[in-house]
């Protein structure tokens, strides 16, 4: 179960990766666009919308390495791992509360702009662009779920990872 986690980690900051390059490939398509004269407004709307799916998936992938959400001065004064472990567990399931959350109201924002068209780009349709949402809420889940069995596997164990 670790290793499919750690994939579905790996194919998420991939994708963020992609929309981050599609995101500074518009950025530079636009400036260019800008100085020879030619009107390119459909890359606003391409690098706001890629923007915001590459922060929401590195942020997504980033709360499996504890690396989005880090709560560290009080943990780095403990000396016993149960503690820690204990602690963990509860800003885990803090966190939790959060994405299950933005798994609800993500689904709710993409259904309510599912129909909306982008500014720009009529043809296309604004629900997709929001989908990042409740992706990353469900990852988040699956991540914190994953921590969680971790510390209590870690407290079992009295202590010891």
């Amino acid at each position: 179960m670790k290793k499919a986690i750690q994939m579905l980690q790996k194919i998420q900051v991939a994708i963020g990766g992609i929309f981050l390059l599609i995101f500074l490939l518009t950025v530079v398509f636009q400036m260019i666009s800008r100085y020879i004269g030619i009107a390119a407004t459909w890359t606003e709307d391409v690098s706001m919308y890629s923007f915001i799916w590459a922060v929401f998936m590195g942020g997504g992938a980033m709360v499996l390495d504890r690396k989005h959400f880090a709560f560290t001065s009080i943990s780095d004064m403990m000396k016993d791992q149960r503690k820690k472990s204990i602690l963990s567990i509860i800003i885990s399931l803090i966190m939790l509360v959060f994405t299950v959350l933005m798994v609800y109201y993500g689904f709710k924002l993409t259904k309510q702009f599912w129909n909306y068209t982008w500014v720009n780009i009529p043809s296309f349709k604004r629900g997709p662009t929001w989908l990042c949402l409740p992706i990353c809420g469900i990852t988040s889940s699956i991540y914190l779920v994953e921590l969680i069995v971790e510390d209590i596997g870690t407290l079992i164990k009295g202590g010891k990872k």
